[in-house]
């Protein structure tokens, strides 16, 4: 395989790491973390259910990851739970 086929082989593979799901976890976390925020200030019933369907997302991302874990990232999955946690609350909280 000549070098521009090697480069056309790496740009059509994609690259799959435990890295790249929790990455992807803490992303879907830190915006369900914004929207809720932007709701509860706005106390916009619509942007509510966005947020809540933004935390669903990240639980779901959460628990994908968790059972594909190494072990290695229990203190990341453990900080994962506690601010989707925090999030429910807050956005329980502001239902009220």
């Amino acid at each position: 395989m000549d070098n521009q086929q090697n480069q056309q082989y790496n740009n059509n593979t994609e690259l799959h790491t435990g890295y790249n799901d929790l990455s992807q976890v803490q992303v879907s976390i830190q915006s369900a973390e914004k929207m809720v925020g932007s709701a509860t200030m706005s106390l916009d019933p619509e942007a509510m259910d966005h947020a809540e369907r933004a935390i669903s997302n990240a639980r779901s991302l959460l628990n994908e990851a968790k059972s594909a874990g190494t072990g290695l990232d229990t203190d990341f999955l453990q900080n994962c739970e506690l601010s989707l946690t925090q999030c429910e609350h807050q956005l329980s909280e502001a239902r009220k």
